[in-house]
């Protein structure tokens, strides 16, 4: 693809974040409720997450009319530019719902099957982070991402995430019983966006979940790797559904066949 291109999709992620990002800050309403469940009763939607997706798919769509859409809380189109946008209007919606700041809007553009632009705007933290691939990955008005320096696994900060389905919660549970005593300490933020931005800037060493969909990481995967994490499933595997791992090189492969073996891709 041009670099002209590879701009234009760079251009629209940002702008359509960043307006996304500006009305879920501003607009959040007092009594904000949930307007519908998914996959079990805690796993919400309200309608600031609706909202938001109707306002990038607008714009994406008004800038753009042949490229597909994926959307987390909806939107599906195929397009027949090549081009796939896959948008998550808003990761981390339970701590939205609950009114904590870790959350974001995460948009991604596809090139034929691989992502190769990732905007990750977390307005409460005031930071967007955002990577083109082959030309590393960036927080905006703070210069380059790079993730940390090597560091061994037992002194490995490490994020997860937790599925609202009880009983693959209570498997994650077990596999994070196991991990704890093998690393410096466990986080759960609540956004896989928000930790895979993390890890590319030097924040976690790692983040792994299982349970993931395209939304939830397309983008921040692409930055975590162009700030030079490794990122994966099982070992040998591109991240899935089953298992997403983001790590510094030194600490992927070691967690990765920890996690392996823990059985953290399956109930």
């Amino acid at each position: 693809m041009t670099d002209l291109l590879k701009t234009e999709l760079l251009g629209l992620a940002l702008e359509a974040a960043r307006q996304a990002g500006e009305l879920l800050r501003d607009g959040r309403p007092a009594d904000l409720g949930v307007a519908a469940v998914k996959s079990s009763p805690i796993d919400v939607v309200t309608e600031m997450d609706i909202a938001a997706e109707k306002l990038i798919t607008d714009f994406l769509a008004a800038h753009r009319p042949d490229d597909g859409l994926l959307g987390e809380e909806g939107a599906s189109s195929a397009g027949t530019s090549g081009v796939r946008w896959v948008v998550d209007p808003l990761d981390g919606t339970v701590n939205y719902l609950y009114g904590l700041p870790s959350w974001a809007v995460s948009i991604a553009a596809e090139y034929h099957g691989e992502t190769v632009v990732g905007v990750v705007a977390a307005p409460m933290r005031g930071e967007t982070y955002h990577a083109v691939l082959g030309e590393g990955a960036w927080l905006a008005g703070g210069g380059p991402l790079r993730c940390r320096a090597a560091a061994p696994l037992d002194q490995a900060l490490v994020a997860t995430g937790f599925n609202y389905v009880q009983t693959v919660r209570a498997h994650q549970a077990d596999v994070a019983q196991r991990l704890i005593p093998r690393v410096r300490d466990i986080r759960r933020g609540g956004s896989a966006a928000v930790d895979l931005c993390d890890v590319a800037a030097g924040r976690l060493d790692a983040y792994y979940e299982r349970g993931l969909h395209p939304w939830d990481l397309a983008a921040g995967d692409l930055i975590a790797r162009e700030a030079g994490a490794l990122t994966g499933g099982r070992p040998g595997s591109p991240p899935s559904g089953e298992l997403v791992l983001a790590a510094t090189p030194a600490v992927f492969g070691p967690l990765g066949a920890l996690l392996d073996e823990a059985g953290a891709w399956h109930d």
